[in-house]
Protein backbone atom coordinates (compact mmCIF):
# COMPACT_ATOMS: atom_id res chain seq x y z
CA UNK A 1 0.00 0.00 0.00
CA UNK A 2 1.24 3.41 -1.06
CA UNK A 3 2.38 4.67 2.84
CA UNK A 4 1.67 8.44 2.33
CA UNK A 5 -1.99 7.62 1.21
CA UNK A 6 -2.71 5.15 3.78
CA UNK A 7 -1.60 8.09 6.61
CA UNK A 8 -3.35 10.65 4.44
CA UNK A 9 -6.54 8.41 4.96
CA UNK A 10 -5.65 7.60 8.69
CA UNK A 11 -5.76 11.73 9.24
CA UNK A 12 -8.94 12.60 7.47
CA UNK A 13 -11.05 9.92 9.48
CA UNK A 14 -9.38 10.19 13.31
CA UNK A 15 -9.85 13.07 15.36
CA UNK A 16 -7.38 15.65 17.14
CA UNK A 17 -6.79 15.30 20.66
CA UNK A 18 -6.91 19.20 19.91
CA UNK A 19 -10.33 20.30 19.95
CA UNK A 20 -9.98 23.42 17.76
CA UNK A 21 -7.98 21.47 15.07
CA UNK A 22 -11.17 19.73 14.53
CA UNK A 23 -13.39 22.54 13.97
CA UNK A 24 -11.17 23.97 12.12
CA UNK A 25 -11.47 21.02 9.60
CA UNK A 26 -14.98 20.97 9.54
CA UNK A 27 -15.04 24.24 8.96
CA UNK A 28 -12.71 23.82 6.07
CA UNK A 29 -14.77 20.64 4.81
CA UNK A 30 -18.05 22.96 4.61
CA UNK A 31 -16.18 25.63 2.65
CA UNK A 32 -15.68 23.18 0.20
CA UNK A 33 -18.88 21.28 0.14
CA UNK A 34 -20.83 24.94 0.02
CA UNK A 35 -18.46 26.20 -2.51
CA UNK A 36 -18.99 23.13 -4.50
CA UNK A 37 -22.56 23.68 -4.42
CA UNK A 38 -23.23 27.17 -4.98
CA UNK A 39 -20.65 27.32 -7.64
CA UNK A 40 -23.16 24.25 -9.72
CA UNK A 41 -26.28 25.85 -8.63
CA UNK A 42 -25.37 29.15 -10.35
CA UNK A 43 -23.37 27.35 -13.65
CA UNK A 44 -26.94 25.59 -13.74
CA UNK A 45 -28.53 28.25 -13.61
CA UNK A 46 -26.72 30.38 -16.15
CA UNK A 47 -27.73 27.15 -18.53
CA UNK A 48 -30.69 27.02 -18.07
CA UNK A 49 -31.00 31.04 -18.84
CA UNK A 50 -29.02 30.53 -21.48
CA UNK A 51 -30.98 28.08 -23.28
CA UNK A 52 -34.25 30.38 -22.28
CA UNK A 53 -32.85 33.61 -24.04
CA UNK A 54 -31.76 31.53 -26.78
CA UNK A 55 -35.17 29.59 -27.26
CA UNK A 56 -36.45 32.71 -28.63
CA UNK A 57 -34.44 32.71 -31.50
CA UNK A 58 -33.60 28.95 -31.95
CA UNK A 59 -36.84 27.73 -33.03
CA UNK A 60 -37.25 30.54 -35.64
CA UNK A 61 -33.61 30.96 -36.95
CA UNK A 62 -33.07 28.65 -40.00
CA UNK A 63 -29.58 26.14 -38.85
CA UNK A 64 -27.70 27.53 -42.05
CA UNK A 65 -28.26 30.59 -44.33
CA UNK A 66 -26.54 31.20 -47.59
CA UNK A 67 -26.53 35.00 -48.49
CA UNK A 68 -24.69 36.57 -51.60
CA UNK A 69 -20.40 37.91 -50.55
CA UNK A 70 -20.83 40.26 -53.01
CA UNK A 71 -24.28 42.40 -53.25
CA UNK A 72 -27.51 41.92 -51.45
CA UNK A 73 -29.07 39.49 -53.83
CA UNK A 74 -27.98 36.81 -56.39
CA UNK A 75 -29.13 33.91 -58.94
CA UNK A 76 -30.24 30.62 -58.06
CA UNK A 77 -31.28 28.11 -61.05
CA UNK A 78 -33.11 25.18 -61.24
CA UNK A 79 -29.96 23.22 -61.68
CA UNK A 80 -28.52 24.31 -58.61
CA UNK A 81 -31.36 24.05 -56.55
CA UNK A 82 -31.48 19.94 -57.60
CA UNK A 83 -28.09 20.03 -56.10
CA UNK A 84 -29.10 21.41 -52.95
CA UNK A 85 -32.38 18.97 -52.89
CA UNK A 86 -29.30 16.56 -53.54
CA UNK A 87 -26.95 16.81 -50.26
CA UNK A 88 -27.21 14.40 -48.12
CA UNK A 89 -27.57 16.28 -45.03
CA UNK A 90 -30.10 18.55 -46.23
CA UNK A 91 -33.96 18.23 -44.90
CA UNK A 92 -35.25 21.28 -46.56
CA UNK A 93 -34.74 24.51 -47.46
CA UNK A 94 -36.28 27.83 -48.41
CA UNK A 95 -35.63 30.89 -51.12
CA UNK A 96 -36.10 34.42 -49.31
CA UNK A 97 -35.60 37.87 -50.16
CA UNK A 98 -34.70 40.37 -47.44
CA UNK A 99 -34.75 43.78 -47.65
CA UNK A 100 -35.24 47.20 -45.53
CA UNK A 101 -38.23 49.43 -46.92
CA UNK A 102 -41.08 51.88 -45.70
CA UNK A 103 -44.50 51.26 -43.71
CA UNK A 104 -47.10 53.25 -43.46
CA UNK A 105 -50.28 53.30 -41.96
CA UNK A 106 -52.80 55.46 -40.60
CA UNK A 107 -50.37 58.28 -41.01
CA UNK A 108 -47.73 56.60 -39.21
CA UNK A 109 -44.03 55.40 -40.98
CA UNK A 110 -41.68 52.78 -40.38
CA UNK A 111 -38.86 51.58 -41.78
CA UNK A 112 -38.28 47.77 -41.25
CA UNK A 113 -37.64 44.55 -42.94
CA UNK A 114 -39.67 43.22 -45.70
CA UNK A 115 -39.25 39.41 -45.96
CA UNK A 116 -40.38 37.66 -48.90
CA UNK A 117 -40.56 33.89 -48.78
CA UNK A 118 -41.73 30.72 -50.71
CA UNK A 119 -43.69 27.87 -49.93
CA UNK A 120 -41.27 25.60 -48.60
CA UNK A 121 -40.55 28.64 -45.39
CA UNK A 122 -42.46 26.97 -42.68
CA UNK A 123 -40.43 23.62 -43.33
CA UNK A 124 -37.24 25.38 -42.49
CA UNK A 125 -38.56 28.27 -39.52
CA UNK A 126 -41.28 27.76 -36.73
CA UNK A 127 -42.35 31.68 -37.31
CA UNK A 128 -45.83 30.23 -38.31
CA UNK A 129 -46.79 28.61 -34.93
CA UNK A 130 -45.61 31.65 -33.49
CA UNK A 131 -49.28 33.20 -34.63
CA UNK A 132 -49.86 35.23 -31.96
CA UNK A 133 -53.40 36.52 -33.47
CA UNK A 134 -55.05 35.92 -37.08
CA UNK A 135 -53.68 33.08 -39.16
CA UNK A 136 -50.30 32.76 -41.47
CA UNK A 137 -50.16 34.35 -45.07
CA UNK A 138 -51.13 32.32 -48.15
CA UNK A 139 -48.84 32.16 -51.02
CA UNK A 140 -49.64 34.01 -54.05
CA UNK A 141 -51.42 36.73 -52.58
CA UNK A 142 -50.78 40.42 -51.50
CA UNK A 143 -51.38 39.13 -47.61
CA UNK A 144 -48.73 39.93 -44.45
CA UNK A 145 -47.81 38.74 -41.73
CA UNK A 146 -46.52 41.82 -38.94
CA UNK A 147 -44.86 41.31 -35.42
CA UNK A 148 -46.66 42.31 -32.72
CA UNK A 149 -43.86 45.56 -31.83
CA UNK A 150 -45.10 46.58 -35.46
CA UNK A 151 -48.47 46.02 -34.59
CA UNK A 152 -48.82 48.18 -31.10
CA UNK A 153 -46.08 51.04 -32.94
CA UNK A 154 -49.38 51.69 -36.16
CA UNK A 155 -51.70 50.52 -33.90
CA UNK A 156 -53.32 48.01 -36.28
CA UNK A 157 -55.42 45.63 -36.04
CA UNK A 158 -56.38 42.73 -38.77
CA UNK A 159 -58.22 43.24 -42.15
CA UNK A 160 -58.79 46.78 -41.43
CA UNK A 161 -60.14 47.63 -44.68
CA UNK A 162 -60.50 51.37 -43.95
CA UNK A 163 -56.97 52.12 -43.40
CA UNK A 164 -54.44 51.17 -46.43
CA UNK A 165 -51.12 49.11 -44.81
CA UNK A 166 -48.84 50.64 -47.42
CA UNK A 167 -44.99 49.34 -48.38
CA UNK A 168 -43.07 51.64 -49.94
CA UNK A 169 -39.68 50.32 -52.08
CA UNK A 170 -37.04 52.48 -53.97
CA UNK A 171 -36.69 51.90 -57.40
CA UNK A 172 -33.27 50.60 -58.74
CA UNK A 173 -31.16 52.82 -60.83
CA UNK A 174 -29.04 55.87 -61.30
CA UNK A 175 -29.02 59.37 -61.89
CA UNK A 176 -31.26 62.23 -60.22
CA UNK A 177 -34.92 61.81 -60.10
CA UNK A 178 -37.48 64.51 -61.86
CA UNK A 179 -40.46 63.13 -59.72
CA UNK A 180 -39.86 62.29 -56.00
CA UNK A 181 -43.49 60.38 -56.42
CA UNK A 182 -41.78 57.61 -58.87
CA UNK A 183 -39.17 57.49 -56.93
CA UNK A 184 -41.15 54.77 -55.20
CA UNK A 185 -42.90 51.31 -55.97
CA UNK A 186 -45.51 50.81 -53.79
CA UNK A 187 -48.51 48.83 -52.89
CA UNK A 188 -51.23 47.91 -50.57
CA UNK A 189 -50.91 44.77 -48.50
CA UNK A 190 -53.63 43.67 -45.78
CA UNK A 191 -52.37 42.10 -42.76
CA UNK A 192 -53.51 38.85 -41.80
CA UNK A 193 -51.64 37.99 -38.80
CA UNK A 194 -49.49 38.86 -36.54
CA UNK A 195 -46.40 37.06 -34.85
CA UNK A 196 -44.90 37.57 -31.48
CA UNK A 197 -41.98 35.89 -30.05
CA UNK A 198 -39.16 38.18 -28.42
CA UNK A 199 -39.39 42.59 -28.60
CA UNK A 200 -36.52 42.47 -31.18
CA UNK A 201 -38.03 39.98 -33.62
CA UNK A 202 -41.24 41.29 -33.07
CA UNK A 203 -40.11 44.48 -34.47
CA UNK A 204 -38.20 43.27 -37.04
CA UNK A 205 -40.16 41.71 -40.22
CA UNK A 206 -43.02 41.84 -42.18
CA UNK A 207 -43.35 38.92 -44.00
CA UNK A 208 -44.98 38.44 -47.79
CA UNK A 209 -44.59 36.09 -50.48
CA UNK A 210 -41.60 35.89 -52.39
CA UNK A 211 -43.39 37.30 -55.78
CA UNK A 212 -44.76 39.92 -54.01
CA UNK A 213 -41.00 40.77 -52.80
CA UNK A 214 -40.05 40.27 -56.37
CA UNK A 215 -42.20 42.35 -58.09
CA UNK A 216 -41.47 45.41 -55.44
CA UNK A 217 -37.46 45.22 -55.76
CA UNK A 218 -37.92 44.61 -59.59
CA UNK A 219 -35.93 41.20 -59.07
CA UNK A 220 -36.34 38.52 -61.87
CA UNK A 221 -38.32 35.83 -60.79
CA UNK A 222 -34.63 33.57 -59.81
CA UNK A 223 -33.05 36.22 -58.19
CA UNK A 224 -33.09 36.18 -54.14
CA UNK A 225 -31.37 37.58 -51.38
CA UNK A 226 -30.84 34.12 -49.51
CA UNK A 227 -31.27 30.60 -49.10
CA UNK A 228 -32.44 29.66 -45.16
CA UNK A 229 -31.60 25.49 -44.75
CA UNK A 230 -32.89 23.50 -42.20
CA UNK A 231 -30.73 20.78 -41.72
CA UNK A 232 -31.12 16.77 -40.51
CA UNK A 233 -29.84 15.65 -36.95
CA UNK A 234 -27.56 13.80 -38.31
CA UNK A 235 -26.06 16.03 -40.58
CA UNK A 236 -22.09 17.04 -40.89
CA UNK A 237 -22.80 21.09 -41.00
CA UNK A 238 -18.82 21.67 -42.79
CA UNK A 239 -19.64 18.94 -45.07
CA UNK A 240 -23.19 20.93 -45.89
CA UNK A 241 -21.21 24.19 -46.38
CA UNK A 242 -18.40 23.18 -48.39
CA UNK A 243 -21.18 21.59 -50.95
CA UNK A 244 -23.10 24.74 -51.09
CA UNK A 245 -19.96 26.82 -51.75
CA UNK A 246 -18.82 24.20 -54.62
CA UNK A 247 -22.39 24.36 -55.88
CA UNK A 248 -22.38 28.51 -56.07
CA UNK A 249 -18.32 28.40 -56.89
CA UNK A 250 -17.64 30.12 -53.54
CA UNK A 251 -20.24 33.10 -53.93
CA UNK A 252 -21.89 32.58 -51.29
CA UNK A 253 -21.59 33.20 -47.23
CA UNK A 254 -22.93 30.79 -45.07
CA UNK A 255 -23.54 31.01 -41.22
CA UNK A 256 -24.85 29.23 -38.85
CA UNK A 257 -27.58 29.70 -35.66
CA UNK A 258 -24.23 30.87 -33.73
CA UNK A 259 -23.22 33.03 -36.24
CA UNK A 260 -26.61 34.43 -37.13
CA UNK A 261 -26.72 35.38 -33.65
CA UNK A 262 -23.15 36.23 -32.99
CA UNK A 263 -23.33 39.22 -30.59
CA UNK A 264 -26.17 37.38 -28.62
CA UNK A 265 -23.80 33.90 -27.80
CA UNK A 266 -21.04 36.60 -27.22
CA UNK A 267 -22.81 38.61 -24.61
CA UNK A 268 -24.47 35.05 -23.33
CA UNK A 269 -21.15 33.19 -23.35
CA UNK A 270 -19.20 36.67 -21.41
CA UNK A 271 -21.96 36.58 -18.56
CA UNK A 272 -21.22 32.51 -18.01
CA UNK A 273 -17.21 32.86 -18.01
CA UNK A 274 -17.43 36.19 -15.49
CA UNK A 275 -19.83 34.14 -13.26
CA UNK A 276 -17.40 31.34 -13.28
CA UNK A 277 -15.08 33.43 -12.46
CA UNK A 278 -16.41 35.39 -9.60
CA UNK A 279 -17.57 31.84 -7.81
CA UNK A 280 -14.15 29.93 -7.98
CA UNK A 281 -12.94 33.09 -6.55
CA UNK A 282 -15.06 32.47 -3.36
CA UNK A 283 -13.85 29.59 -3.60
CA UNK A 284 -10.33 30.17 -3.41
CA UNK A 285 -11.25 32.37 -0.59
CA UNK A 286 -12.80 28.89 1.28
CA UNK A 287 -9.38 26.56 0.45
CA UNK A 288 -7.25 29.41 2.57
CA UNK A 289 -9.29 27.72 5.33
CA UNK A 290 -8.02 24.29 3.66
CA UNK A 291 -4.61 25.27 4.02
CA UNK A 292 -4.80 26.71 7.60
CA UNK A 293 -6.38 23.43 8.68
CA UNK A 294 -3.57 21.48 6.92
CA UNK A 295 -1.06 23.71 8.21
CA UNK A 296 -2.33 23.40 11.84
CA UNK A 297 -2.58 19.71 11.50
CA UNK A 298 1.41 19.52 10.48
CA UNK A 299 1.76 21.15 13.73
CA UNK A 300 -0.62 18.89 15.63
CA UNK A 301 1.46 15.88 14.50
CA UNK A 302 4.48 17.21 14.53
CA UNK A 303 6.05 14.80 16.96
CA UNK A 304 4.43 11.87 14.76
CA UNK A 305 6.09 13.48 11.68
CA UNK A 306 9.43 13.47 13.81
CA UNK A 307 9.59 9.60 14.53
CA UNK A 308 8.42 8.87 11.04
CA UNK A 309 11.51 11.04 9.95
CA UNK A 310 13.51 9.28 12.28
CA UNK A 311 12.30 5.70 11.15
CA UNK A 312 13.13 6.49 7.38
CA UNK A 313 10.91 8.10 6.00
CA UNK A 314 11.61 10.50 3.64
CA UNK A 315 10.65 14.28 3.70
CA UNK A 316 9.06 14.27 0.34
CA UNK A 317 7.20 11.39 1.67
CA UNK A 318 6.18 13.58 4.98
CA UNK A 319 4.88 16.09 2.23
CA UNK A 320 2.62 13.96 0.08
CA UNK A 321 0.96 12.94 3.46
CA UNK A 322 -0.87 16.64 3.83
CA UNK A 323 -0.53 16.90 0.13
CA UNK A 324 -3.14 14.05 -0.48
CA UNK A 325 -5.13 14.36 2.91
CA UNK A 326 -5.84 18.24 1.55
CA UNK A 327 -6.59 16.46 -2.14
CA UNK A 328 -8.54 13.71 -0.50
CA UNK A 329 -10.78 16.34 1.30
CA UNK A 330 -11.40 18.17 -1.65
CA UNK A 331 -12.25 15.37 -3.59
CA UNK A 332 -14.90 14.47 -0.97
CA UNK A 333 -15.95 17.79 -0.22
CA UNK A 334 -16.51 18.14 -3.64
CA UNK A 335 -18.42 15.26 -4.63
CA UNK A 336 -20.88 16.13 -1.39
CA UNK A 337 -21.65 19.37 -2.12
CA UNK A 338 -22.26 18.64 -5.72
CA UNK A 339 -24.72 15.89 -4.44
CA UNK A 340 -26.68 18.68 -3.09
CA UNK A 341 -26.04 20.73 -5.36
CA UNK A 342 -27.83 18.05 -7.86
CA UNK A 343 -30.78 17.73 -5.43
CA UNK A 344 -31.36 21.39 -5.83
CA UNK A 345 -31.05 21.27 -9.96
CA UNK A 346 -33.83 18.65 -9.41
CA UNK A 347 -36.03 19.82 -7.33
CA UNK A 348 -36.52 23.40 -8.98
CA UNK A 349 -36.54 21.82 -12.58
CA UNK A 350 -39.23 19.02 -10.97
CA UNK A 351 -41.26 21.35 -8.93
CA UNK A 352 -40.01 24.88 -9.37
CA UNK A 353 -40.03 26.07 -5.81
CA UNK A 354 -38.26 29.79 -7.21
CA UNK A 355 -40.42 31.99 -9.82
CA UNK A 356 -39.76 34.71 -11.79
CA UNK A 357 -42.68 35.85 -12.21
CA UNK A 358 -46.20 33.97 -10.92
CA UNK A 359 -46.14 31.89 -13.76
CA UNK A 360 -42.74 31.47 -15.14
CA UNK A 361 -39.92 29.21 -13.15
CA UNK A 362 -36.36 30.21 -12.47
CA UNK A 363 -34.77 28.19 -15.40
CA UNK A 364 -32.16 25.64 -14.69
CA UNK A 365 -30.60 23.02 -16.52
CA UNK A 366 -28.96 20.16 -14.75
CA UNK A 367 -26.41 18.64 -17.39
CA UNK A 368 -22.86 16.36 -17.01
CA UNK A 369 -20.94 19.09 -18.15
CA UNK A 370 -21.54 21.29 -15.51
CA UNK A 371 -20.48 18.38 -12.90
CA UNK A 372 -17.11 17.94 -14.75
CA UNK A 373 -16.50 21.52 -14.61
CA UNK A 374 -17.52 22.09 -11.11
CA UNK A 375 -14.94 18.95 -10.36
CA UNK A 376 -11.90 19.79 -12.10
CA UNK A 377 -11.93 23.27 -10.47
CA UNK A 378 -12.59 21.59 -7.22
CA UNK A 379 -9.78 19.24 -7.12
CA UNK A 380 -7.12 21.77 -9.01
CA UNK A 381 -7.38 24.48 -7.03
CA UNK A 382 -7.75 21.97 -3.84
CA UNK A 383 -4.76 20.26 -5.24
CA UNK A 384 -2.85 23.67 -5.51
CA UNK A 385 -3.78 24.69 -1.68
CA UNK A 386 -2.51 21.49 -0.08
CA UNK A 387 0.73 21.82 -2.26
CA UNK A 388 1.12 25.36 -0.60
CA UNK A 389 0.37 23.70 3.18
CA UNK A 390 2.77 20.63 2.60
CA UNK A 391 5.38 22.46 1.47
CA UNK A 392 5.72 23.88 5.51
CA UNK A 393 7.16 20.15 6.31
CA UNK A 394 10.90 20.22 6.17
CA UNK A 395 13.43 19.14 7.87
CA UNK A 396 14.20 22.20 10.08
CA UNK A 397 10.64 22.37 11.18
CA UNK A 398 11.17 18.94 12.36
CA UNK A 399 14.64 19.59 14.24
Amino acid sequence: MNFPLYIAKRYIFSKSSNNAINIINRIASMGVIVGAMALFVVLSVFTGLKNFSLSFTSDVDPDLKASSTLGKSFFIVPQQEAEISRIAGVASYSKVIEERVLFTFNGKQEVTYLKGIDSTFNTVSSFNKKIYNGQWLKPDTYQVVVGYGIAQKFSMGLLDYNNAFEVFVPKPGKGNIENPSQAFNKTDVFPVGIYAISEDLDSKYVFSDLGLAQELLEYKTNQISSIEIKLKKDADESAVVQKLQTIFKNKITVKNKEQLNESLYKMLNTENIAVYLIFTLVIVVALFNLIGALIMMILDKKGNLKTLFNLGTDIKDLRNIFLLQGTLLSVFGGIIGLLFGVVIVLLQQQYELIMITPTLAYPVVFNLENVLIVMVTIITLGFIASLIASSRVSKKLLD
